[in-house]
């Protein structure tokens, strides 16, 4: 048993006809087809197409026999997505089995063959002669080898623009990424860190990321889309697009796949920033994810073959399932930005083909095309209106000078026994009441700020912190003013703050 390999792997053979009359090889092999339980899909003068069952093992190889010239060209093809990128041997024995059963077949018919062939031409006439040119796996036979995929066809037109957009980015990013750190050398700077930080803002660019894109970065929900972490996630990204290129773009016109894919990785990125407050994404896993849609809506339309279609539908949701439960148990996957996109795909897509199914009346392309623009700006208006916009930068500069006031109070606690009760009133004053004080004001300040909920925490420690830092630091001027007579009080006041201080340390970790 061979394998075949490739990105749409198949087994073909070329069979010289001679002598052998084009009609009689169709007439065996329908017959073949129809002993081996295989879903005829096609039958034609020109040839036939056939679909095997769904199993554990396959779903699905399309079986076609198309006559050229003097030869029948005999071939298995994967229907759907393989994702080891071979058939495991399936293309090769379902072959096997049909060649098999020819022989059977040919030795059972030859006392039919007049009534056969009569009955033959009689149903061939009524078929579609160019129905191979139609047929769901139809624009994948054209790409002959990895390079096709890059040439825009009929049928086939923005899908490889946007492959080719997609590779170059990622070359541009990764050119840039190599040349930082010679124009920084020769810039003269050295730094370690300033390289590194360089570095980090050069693997950014163009990211997508909550606060920027809140703050007026909406260029990022675009710009992350042709955009590429690794070859390994650029490779598996362009794998699937181009895939669904070729089964969805000459169902749905190159304007609408366009429209979907962009679309599509814009509600992607708008639902990750919906859910996610501080991470970076990029990728285009949130358009394919729209495509996948895409063609589970046409799916669900009917606009396939019925039996191709079984197949791609089960294809299809067997390879979503496994994209989904990864991004739902890799931390390094925006799963949201998935589901985002996949819905987007599918509701714009079912907008432009709803009438297909139900046999209403053309809606007009005017009407779909201002559903998907109010559709899609409820969408955007929402996640931007109520997306929270948290002020966190802000809130960590106020931390800083809270830290450091706090860590000016810690001084209040050595003042030397020998200093007169006027030096011990300026100490108390300089390192206790003075930084109490002035945190005070930073946690009315922190108070302001739009916070998430563990930010909140802190800042709700904070404030009771200053609080009781500020009332220690009176009582310890009252003890002073007073000649030690509150030195109890005080003591147990200051060991108080230094257990709380313990405990908030502890509550943040816990948290």
């Amino acid at each position: 048993m061979s394998i075949s390999w490739g990105y749409s792997p198949k087994t073909e053979k070329y069979i010289p006809l001679s002598d052998f009359p084009a009609d009689k090889y169709l007439i065996i092999v329908r017959q073949a087809i129809e002993n081996l339980g295989w879903k005829l899909s096609h039958v034609s003068e020109s040839g036939i197409i056939a679909y095997t069952p769904l199993s554990f093992q396959s779903y699905s190889e399309e079986i076609s026999v198309r006559i050229q010239s003097n030869f029948a060209v005999v071939k298995s093809e994967c229907v759907g997505i393989q994702l080891l990128f071979n058939d495991y041997g399936k293309n090769e024995v379902n072959l096997e089995k049909l060649f098999h059963e020819f022989e059977y077949v040919q030795y059972h018919l030859q006392d039919q063959w007049d009534e056969q062939v009569k009955t033959f031409h009689e149903y061939a006439e009524q078929q579609d002669d160019n129905y191979f040119e139609k047929a769901p796996l139809a624009i994948k036979n054209k790409i002959r080898n990895i390079f096709y995929l890059f040439v825009p066809r009929k049928g086939y037109t923005v899908a490889p623009i946007l492959l080719l957009f997609n590779i170059v980015c990622f070359i541009a990013w990764v050119a840039l990424l190599l040349a930082v750190p010679f124009y920084l050398a020769l810039q003269g700077i050295s730094s370690p860190e300033v390289i590194a930080q360089k570095m980090i803002d050069m693997q950014l660019i163009g990211s997508l990321n909550r606060k920027l894109v809140l703050d007026g970065d909406y260029w990022r929900l675009l710009s992350y889309q042709f955009l590429h972490g690794s070859f390994r996630h650029l490779f598996f990204n362009m794998y699937a697009f181009v895939y669904l290129g070729l089964m969805v773009e000459n169902k749905i016109g190159w304007k609408n796949f366009l429209l979907i894919y962009v679309l599509s990785g814009i509600c992607g990125g708008l639902t990750s920033i919906a859910f996610h407050e501080n991470i970076y994404t990029v990728g285009a896993s949130g358009a394919i994810m729209g495509l996948f849609g895409a063609m589970l809506a046409l799916l669900i339309n009917q606009f396939f073959e019925k039996n191709a279609n079984k197949a791609l539908l089960v294809s299809t949701v067997f390879v979503l399932a496994i994209m989904l439960i990864n991004g739902s148990i890799s931390p390094m996957v925006d799963n949201a930005c998935h589901l985002g996109g996949l819905i987007a795909g599918f509701i714009i897509t079912y907008i432009l083909v709803f009438d297909h199914r139900w046999g209403l009346k053309k809606v007009s392309s005017a009407i779909k095309y201002a559903n998907i623009v109010v559709v899609f700006g409820a969408f955007t208006y929402a996640v931007i209106a109520l997306t929270p916009r948290y002020q966190h930068e802000d809130f960590r500069k106020l931390k800083m000078e809270f830290d450091q006031n706090m860590r000016a109070f810690d001084q209040v606690l050595w003042m030397k026994a020998s200093y007169s009760t006027i030096e011990k009133e300026q100490h108390v004053y300089q390192h206790g009441i003075k930084p109490s004080k002035a945190n005070l004001e930073v946690t009315k300040k922190m108070g302001q700020l739009k916070l998430n909920k563990q930010y909140t925490l802190d800042k709700n420690l904070k404030t009771k912190l200053a609080q009781e830092t500020y009332e220690a630091a009176l009582l310890l001027l009252k003890d002073v003013r007073s000649n030690h007579q509150h030195k109890a009080e005080v003591t147990k006041k200051i060991n108080g703050l230094i257990q709380m201080q313990v405990k908030f340390r502890d509550s943040l970790k816990a948290y």
